[in-house]
């Protein structure tokens, strides 16, 4: 390790990497795991029953039972890929032994997850190909989800071995787009129309921003400190292998906390995601409809599209030229409005208050009929968002208000998660945080910067990744804990003068570069392929 000009002359020394787990936390970690998989069968067995699921074939179990472990292996894979950025700094710092700060990481991404609002979750799902999503228990849909998640996996596992901090979530959303461009062109469509550009472009934003904010906003907080706070151990490398003061050791392990928890919350939302989209595909029965909202209000909710349908008449009294659910998916696809598009939306809320209404409530609707529900659902709430966002219809406040509180309903009736399915992400991010660590903790704590971490480069570089996840997992942007932190790092070591290592800097910015066509072009082959097979 290279000496600190800070403290020129003082003896540096790594930390201890290789130190194995005692038997005792061994234990208490199979103990989570058993117990955690144990209510998760549980869960799904219960849901079952529930739902009076049955099928004449085991090919729907078989087909849930390689996907989600192909999701659950996606979480692993982020886990120790994504969260060693954030124990490098207190590892590095010595505030805790490398052991002890892996395991304390992998229990608060655990609780992240378990705390997770689900809005990153949808974002992701809005930027799949809507024909995909409404066939999703077809050989496309699963054709799909198999080759976006098996790209994202290789992409992941091929940088990790080269110990290069790389995004998942970048790498995620490029799967996605991959998929999109080469489902469109499969089926005669302009590539460009496989994907939702402005939702690829509001997550894309945040995917680019967020290194530059890491990079300029912990440099800044750097400086900030060295002029306002003049106690000189926070700007020392540690010596020897004595952890720092204690209120510098609580501010590191604070922030260390902050970042495990941010990501976990919003890093593994992407796994609920997709494993949801499983889940509907194939167990309609099951999941396509939330069944545990109450009678009285899926009474209100039919009463309500009912009077949504006719203030849509009222406002374009047409008459409709083609099948109301063909001219929404071409909307939703082109994104161009055409004549009909608001009698379509009408006729389609008036079918789904009307469906509703003769069930009684959505946990009465019969599993034949539970996918048709959903996907006219769909449908809709994603019509309403496009036409407001593009501000197409010319509707009264009124108007406005019911196709907004109509919204709202289905929001609640297809966009949740189950317990289950989150406690199954956490188990998978948590545990990944426990295994192949090491390579990305060596990167950012000695290949960044010339000289060894301080206190302050730590704190700062943590604190800013903490408080940007933070923030993104609030408006729903999925973000990378990679780019924040590495970058926040390259800038703690900017401000302070330290120096690069600019092939490390070299490497990450073409990993960064790289990841997003790279990704692409992987799912788009993989789902290719899986199309002729499949």
């Amino acid at each position: 390790m290279t000496t600190s000009p800070l403290n020129a002359g003082a003896v540096r020394t790594g930390p201890v990497l290789d130190r194995r787990a005692s038997p005792l936390s061994k234990a208490i970690l199979y103990a989570v795991l058993i117990a955690g998989l144990g209510y998760m069968f549980w869960s799904l067995s219960q849901d079952l029953d529930t739902s009076n699921a049955s099928s004449t074939t085991w090919t729907p179990y078989i087909l849930l039972g390689v996907a989600l472990i192909i999701a659950l292996g996606f979480e692993f894979v982020n886990g120790f890929h994504d969260t060693a950025n954030a124990v490098a700094t207190v590892i590095y710092t010595h505030s805790l032994p490398a052991h002890v700060a892996v395991m304390w990481s992998g229990c608060f991404n655990f609780l992240g997850v378990l705390a997770s609002s689900g809005a990153v979750a949808f974002g992701i799902i809005a930027l799949l190909p809507v024909d995909l999503i409404l066939q999703v228990g077809s050989s496309a849909g699963f054709a799909m989800i198999f080759a976006l998640l098996l790209a994202a996996i290789l992409w992941n596992l091929g940088t990790w071995a080269l110990g290069l901090p790389a995004s998942s979530s970048h790498t995620l959303i490029g799967s996605i787009i991959g998929v999109g461009v080469a489902n469109a062109l499969m089926n005669g469509r302009d590539g460009v129309s496989g994907v939702d550009w402005g939702q690829a472009a509001k997550v894309g934003y945040a995917l680019l921003l967020s290194p530059l904010i890491g990079f300029a906003c912990a440099g800044l907080l750097m400086l900030g400190l060295r002029h306002f706070v003049k106690n000189r151990a926070l700007y020392q490398a540690p010596e020897g292998s004595a952890p720092p003061p204690f209120w510098i050791r609580s501010l590191l392990i604070l922030t260390c906390t902050g970042v495990s928890f941010a990501h976990g919350s919003n890093d593994g939302q992407k796994g609920m995601g997709l494993i949801m989209l499983i889940l509907i595909g194939t167990l309609p029965m099951a999941y396509a409809l939330n069944r545990a909202i109450p009678e009285q209000q899926t009474q209100r909710f039919a009463a309500l599209a009912q009077v949504t349908q006719q203030a849509l008449v009222r406002a374009e009294p047409q008459p409709l030229t083609q099948d109301p659910r063909q001219h929404l998916e071409a909307f939703l696809i082109d994104h161009k409005p055409s004549a009909g598009l608001v009698p379509a939306l009408a006729a389609v809320v008036g079918s789904i208050g009307d469906q509703v209404r003769s069930y009684g409530s959505l946990d009465r609707v019969p599993a034949r009929a539970s996918s048709n529900v959903r996907n006219d659902m769909y449908l809709a709430s994603e019509a309403i968002r496009v036409m407001e966002k593009e501000k197409i219809g010319t509707f009264d406040a009124d108007t406005r208000d019911k196709l907004k509180a109509f919204q709202d309903y289905i929001g609640e009736a297809t966009r949740f998660i189950p317990p289950w399915v989150k406690v199954a992400v956490a188990l998978a991010l948590g545990m990944g945080t426990l295994v192949g660590w090491k390579r990305i903790v060596v990167t950012v704590g000695e290949r960044i910067g010339k000289t060894h971490l301080t206190y302050a480069q730590g704190a700062s570089a943590e604190t800013v990744a903490m408080l940007t996840i933070a923030a993104a997992d609030m408006y729903g942007l999925p973000v990378s804990t990679t780019h924040v932190l590495s970058s926040g790092v390259a800038g703690t070591m900017a401000a302070n003068g330290s120096g690069l290592q600019m092939r490390t800097v070299r490497n990450l910015l073409m990993a960064w570069v790289l990841t997003l066509p790279a990704a692409i072009a992987l799912s788009a082959g993989l789902y290719w392929l899986f199309r002729q097979f499949v």
